[in-house]
């Protein structure tokens, strides 16, 4: 038995590093489906954290090794995350989806080495039109919003809502 426990740590540790120091095809914007149960967009979020400075996740506290992993583990296991308030600062990105019209604003996060990033999507509290109301393309910006996921199609993507650029 104790040797199943000393095997099991060993993955564990394993699987932990290969996480940090592996850029596989993850991309933080969009999980696939794997179950039955959806989150729905209309779903109340907790603004009291944001409206008393109260952040739950500080992503800007970490490492840059350990960002990444935080991010993966939010996208991963997202009911475990939805609601809370997240702080996250990087470089600001922005996508039009050319068929539908529908605009996308990001912040990105990458791993130690910078091989790989993920991008945070994040829908501001208050009505602005980009370009003019937003920062500059790849300016370092930090954003605090509430965790929170929703499904488009048969993926389902995780953002900030409820957000401010502070």
């Amino acid at each position: 038995m104790k040797d199943i426990t000393i095997t099991a740590k060993i993955l564990s540790a394993i699987t932990a590093l290969s996480l940090l120091t592996s850029c596989g095809n993850v991309n933080a914007a969009v999980v696939e489906e794997t179950s039955d149960s959806n989150i729905s967009a209309s779903e109340e979020f907790d603004t009291v954290n944001l409206m008393n400075n109260h952040v739950d996740i500080d992503l800007t506290a970490l490492s840059s090794s350990m960002i990444y992993a935080q991010v993966y583990d939010m996208v991963y296991k997202s009911d475990e995350y939805t609601g809370k308030s997240v702080k996250v600062k990087g470089p600001f990105s922005y996508f039009k989806d050319a068929n539908t019209g529908k605009e996308y604003f990001s912040v990105s996060v990458s791993d130690i080495s910078a091989c790989c990033s993920q991008a945070i999507e994040f829908v501001l509290k208050d009505e602005r039109k980009y370009p003019d109301d937003y920062p500059a393309l790849d300016t370092e910006i930090t954003v605090v919003g509430n965790f929170h996921c929703y499904k488009e199609g048969v993926y389902t993507y995780c953002q900030l809502t409820d957000a401010e650029i502070v």
